[in-house]
């Protein structure tokens, strides 16, 4: 189950990586719904969530903590959303999106297309953080 995201993990495709570790990643969506927008996945392919062990479960969380209070820091937001929807990419992923409303959320509105230099700008801002 090859997939996008395990190309990026691979290196094979660039990211804007936010912060890694031996199990996981955490990088900018290169389409996001507000600027800010960060994936954190498993390294290890895992298509549904649920289907992780609880342990794994716990590690993927307790990843996406400090990523989660960077974008905060960096970011001028009131809260940082989280979704897992899964259908997009088979690959395990937690979106976290800096928020001010429930409609910043909204996965079927338009995509931002930000260009690579924007993404590097607000990647190094969040990175300050980590």
């Amino acid at each position: 189950m090859s997939t996008i995201f395990s190309k990026i993990i691979a290196g094979e495709i660039p990211c804007h990586k936010i912060h890694e570790d031996d199990a996981h990643i955490a990088f900018l969506d290169i389409s996001p719904l507000v600027m800010g927008h960060v994936l954190c996945l498993p390294k290890a392919e895992m298509d549904y969530i649920f289907d992780m062990s609880e342990d794994q479960l716990k590690a993927l969380w307790a990843f996406a903590m400090p990523v989660a209070k960077a974008i905060k820091s960096a970011i001028p937001c009131k809260r940082i959303g989280t979704s897992v929807i899964g259908l997009e990419v088979p690959h395990t992923h937690i979106h976290l999106v800096p928020i001010n409303s429930a409609d910043d959320l909204n996965f079927t509105r338009a995509k931002l297309q930000p260009s690579q230099d924007e993404l590097a700008q607000i990647a190094a801002k969040i990175k300050a953080f980590i």
